[in-house]
């Protein structure tokens, strides 16, 4: 049979051939086992993550309300799966006015405005909508420390978290590129060697064509491909908010609408057992403490197939 080489696209931020083939050969049996302890790997079933996510977030808020400290948090996009968050403060009626929720990105346009916190397709208005609403109005935190990046704060944006009392716990999981939030690999605004990336912090930055598509099967932009439908930018933490955390919980374990298709399966390899590069930018959980969940789906083999389509 012939061979037939080439290289990846030249849209492709992270173009190792070598390591990309490596990481690609990564069996299921093996994914869990790295060289750092402290980046602890755990395969759980895909019905499980949710779950143990939201669970994680109920056993920090209910701890924390014990010690009586405040418990800030950096929380991804939310879903409305923060329903059942907000269920399990109801059900155990537990005051959240201790609790303060960040969110880690929010979308911008062309020139660098922020989408206001009352955009129906925005992450601050997502986060109010399905988490902090759907608490018992004598439970929640107050408005205003339900926060999403703007253009009034960005530029102290990790201050406000401090000032807070320092942010606990980041929740992460990476892109299609391998993207922190919105930090991708091929924005600009993040070009840096290692070490000076790594103390870049919030900003607004240009959204990688990948992301783009990434989100256009989002519900929130009609799940249909509409290019678009994703603002090109958006303002977003970078790795230095992360860095900062005390703790940090990162996720593999998105399909695409319930099937074994995704495009997970690889960049999570990529982040999790590739080189701690600005070029896979969630790769720097590898070199801190972090508790990283991957669903069956995305730890199963890599495998070529004519039976699957699109």
């Amino acid at each position: 049979m012939s061979e037939f080489r080439y290289e990846p696209s030249r849209w492709v931020p992270f173009r190792d051939t070598k390591e990309i083939a490596r990481c690609r050969a990564i069996k299921r049996v093996d994914i869990e086992k790295h060289a750092n302890p402290d980046f602890r790997i755990k395969v759980v079933p895909d019905t499980d993550f949710v779950h143990i996510w939201l669970g994680d977030m109920f056993a920090r808020i209910a701890e924390a309300r014990q010690a009586g400290r405040s418990c800030v948090m950096l929380m991804p996009n939310p879903w409305p799966g923060y329903r059942n968050l907000a269920r399990m403060i109801n059900r155990a009626k537990l005051p959240c006015d201790h609790v303060w929720w960040f969110a880690m990105d929010e979308y911008a346009d062309q020139d660098g405005h922020v989408a206001p916190a009352d955009w129906p397709n925005g992450f601050t208005y997502a986060m109010r909508t399905f988490l902090w609403q759907q608490v018992d109005e004598d439970l929640r935190p107050p408005l205003k420390q339900v926060i999403g990046p703007n253009s009034d704060n960005l530029d102290h944006y990790l201050d406000l978290m401090n000032d807070a009392g320092g942010l606990d716990i980041s929740y992460t999981g990476p892109g299609w590129t391998g993207h922190l939030a919105f930090c991708d690999p091929d924005a600009p605004e993040f070009d840096a060697p290692l070490e000076q990336w790594k103390q870049m912090g919030a900003r607004i930055c240009t959204l990688s064509p990948f992301t783009i598509a990434q989100n256009s099967l989002h519900g929130s932009m009609g799940y249909s491909g509409d290019l678009s439908a994703v603002p090109p930018k958006a303002a977003t933490i970078g790795p230095k908010e992360v860095i900062a955390a005390r703790h940090r919980v990162e996720v593999a374990a998105i399909g695409v609408a319930g099937t074994a298709t995704s495009w997970q399966r690889l960049i999570a390899r990529l982040c999790y057992h590739g080189p701690v590069t600005p070029k896979l930018p969630s790769s720097i959980h590898q070199t801190l403490r972090t508790d990283c969940y991957l669903s069956e789906t995305i730890a199963a083999d890599i495998e070529n197939t004519w039976e699957v389509g699109y």
